[in-house]
Order: structure tokens, then sequence, then C-alpha cells
């Protein structure tokens, strides 16, 4: 099973970081969600693939042609939430708020239930899984929030079912798609998308995508944007993170993904 998704969000929705955290810093840079996205949705045409989008509620508000444009192409919508926040920084409140805004505005502009659930950067960790309970209660029945290996950002990782499963908690359940992993010895790490996939070889990447039987691949548009100003006080680990491999990762997805 290969499952494509990607994260829409805008070149700049860089976490953790103080000159990408909110809209008051997000208006200083240059929109490019919709050249990015027109890449992403005519090479799926092309390939006749199907894919899950989860999308930010903040995107949705400010173009929503770029989320009717996914929903005319036959593609399922998801929420991403609405500012791109990490869920362990946030009070419950806060984040059912933000969760309620994304869904809603969504909806709104496809006529269709939002059902799907993405965290900003994997952020669902074992601290706040109070959010499972605010998923379900507005309605979401799948999530693909379990990061199940160590990560900057949280990630879950002694999480034990890295295969589809159902996940049962405070006695409701959810189906959870987690991110899968590979092991070397002790070592547990991810390969099929974002920074992870501009990192590895495409050669050791076509070798593992025909290897597991589950993967669960995860894109941004800025992953393929090889035009992107970059993100002046970003370290130079962040910006090696941000920026490496870019150059030849559209290649090297249109490789793994042609039939």
């Amino acid at each position: 099973m290969k499952i494509l998704t990607f994260d829409i969000e805008e070149w700049f929705h860089i976490l953790d970081n103080a000159s990408t955290k909110t809209v008051k810093e997000w208006s200083s840079y240059e929109s490019r969600i919709h050249a990015n996205m027109n890449r992403i949705l005519d090479m799926l045409d092309s390939k006749n693939q199907k894919a899950t989008f989860f999308c930010l509620g903040w995107i949705a508000e400010q173009y929503p042609e770029v989320i009717k444009e996914i929903d005319k192409r036959g593609f399922e919508i998801g929420s991403h939430t609405y500012m791109h926040q990490l869920i362990y920084e946030q009070k419950r409140l806060d984040f059912r708020k933000d969760l309620n805004a994304s869904i809603e505005i969504l909806e709104d502009i496809v006529g269709k239930k939002v059902t799907s659930f993405r965290a900003p950067g994997f952020s669902l960790n074992s601290e706040v899984l109070w959010a499972f309970d605010e998923l379900i209660a507005n309605g979401i029945t799948h999530d693909s929030s379990i990061f199940p290996a160590p990560r900057s950002h949280g990630g879950i990782a002694n999480f034990s079912n890295q295969y589809p499963h159902r996940l049962i908690y405070n006695g409701v359940s959810i189906k959870e798609f987690p991110i899968n992993t590979k092991r070397i010895g002790s070592f547990k790490f991810v390969y099929s998308g974002g920074g992870y996939f501009r990192l590895f070889p495409i050669t050791l990447l076509h070798h593992w995508f025909n290897q597991d039987d589950y993967v669960m691949t995860y894109f941004h548009p800025r992953d393929f944007d090889v035009g992107q100003p970059m993100i002046k006080d970003l370290s130079l680990f962040r910006k090696f993170k941000s920026y490496y491999g870019i150059n030849s990762a559209f290649k090297n997805y249109v490789i793994l993904y042609q039939k």
C-alpha cells in the first residue's frame, strides 16, 4: 500500500522559527502557492494518480480557489489545522478553536465533510493525546499525525504499530495512518517524505519503496520549488533541512511514481 499525501501550506510556513511563526510575519513574504500547486496538480493528472491534500485553513481563507481546484480535480481534502502551530505548544481550547476554524472553512469551500487530519510537524505527541478526543468530536475519522521515530518536533518514538490500524483512545476509535519507518540495528528513521525524501539518493529510495508493503508519502509544495527564497535567520542546520535536495526532488518524485 503506497499512499500519497501533500501538506498544503506556503513556502514560508517553517515551524519553530521566530520569523515565520504567525500571520504578522507571513505578511512580509511573497506568495508562491499558485505556481507550486499547479505543478503538483498537473503532474498528478498526467500520471493519473490519486492523493490526499491536508490543507491549512489559512491557505483556504486566503486562496479559496486553490482548495476549489484540488476538489475539482477529484482529490480528497483534509485539515492541516488553521494556523500551522505545533500542537504541543497549544492549550487544548486553543487547539479546539483552531481545528474547528480549519474544518469549517474547508467545508464551506468544497461543500463536503472533512474527515482526515494531519498535525503540523507531526506534533501530536504523547503529551497531547487529548487531541484525539478533539479530532473525533469534530468528525475526523482518519488521522496521519503519528511519527513513530525520534523527531525535533516531537514524534512518538515508542509507538509500536507502524501500519494502518484502528487506534482506540478513551473508548472511541480513529483510523490511524502513521508515517512508515526503516530500521538499521536499533536506529529507526523515516525516508518517505519532506526533507527525509530529499536527503537520500534515488537508487536507495527506489529500493525502499519497492521493498516496503506500506509507504506513507508526504510532501509540501515547497519541496519542489527550486526558485523559492531562503529564510535568512535559519541556522545552518535548519537551512540544510529545509533546502537540501530541492533541485532534484521533483525529478526523483516522478521517477518513483512513474507507471
